[in-house]
């Protein structure tokens, strides 16, 4: 997904955006996990914000100059849930549900942030806070709308499959065991980025519009 062209400087004003976006994502994943009865995440030190513990090197890295990325998935076992289906697709919804509540979260602070005095607001820096702020936003709706994309592993797939009851076919056997090379695919051919940009930019300029009236 190649939805930003970022200088030197973009990207580093990104980072705290990237790593609240993972961070936050795949905490969700695992407490959720816990809290239906799987202790997996807790043991393997998931059930945590710190993003050490949830980073991938590379996929952040590629995250940054290239548009595109992941973190560490958080490791489940769902014969610990006591409704499995039902569960799995839990644990699936809550790291995008988790982006969700984040871009929210990150679009009030941007509303509270106007009420700052007016020293700040003219002060050069103002503009820097505001770009940290929207790229959160962003970005937290990015990985929201990517990992609800039904290919495996994203978290789509197992929503999907898990809903529809063919996660045991040998058709998403199949379909698990090359969806890595088919999100490859998907990305250098910019198919992800032509189905990706609508829905972000839908549910971005809808939180602007509700937040600043624009």
């Amino acid at each position: 997904m190649n939805l930003f062209n970022f200088d030197l400087r973009q990207i580093l004003l990104t980072i705290p955006a990237i790593l609240v976006g993972f961070s936050f994502h795949e905490y969700a994943h695992a407490q959720v996990a816990v809290w239906l009865g799987d202790n997996t995440p807790k043991y393997q030190n998931r059930l945590t914000l710190n993003p050490t513990a949830h980073l991938e090197p590379m996929g952040f890295i590629s995250l940054l100059l290239l548009g595109f990325g992941w973190a560490k998935p958080v490791q489940i076992d769902p014969n610990n849930f006591e409704n499995p289906k039902r569960d799995d697709i839990l644990v699936s919804l809550a790291g995008p549900v988790m982006n969700f509540l984040m871009a929210i979260v990150f679009m009030i602070i941007m509303k509270l942030s106007t009420y700052l005095p007016d020293s700040i607001l003219m002060s050069s820096i103002y503009p820097t806070i505001w770009q940290v702020l929207s790229y959160t936003v962003f970005i937290n709706i990015v990985l929201m709308v990517f990992n609800l994309i039904p290919i495996p592993p994203l978290d789509g797939s197992h929503v999907l499959f898990g809903i529809l009851n063919l996660k045991d076919t040998e058709f998403y056997y199949q379909l698990q065991s090359k969806g890595t090379l088919i999100l490859l695919a998907l990305i250098i051919f910019d198919v992800i980025e032509k189905i990706m940009t609508p829905p972000i930019l839908f549910i971005y300029n809808n939180l602007l519009r509700i937040f600043f009236g624009f």
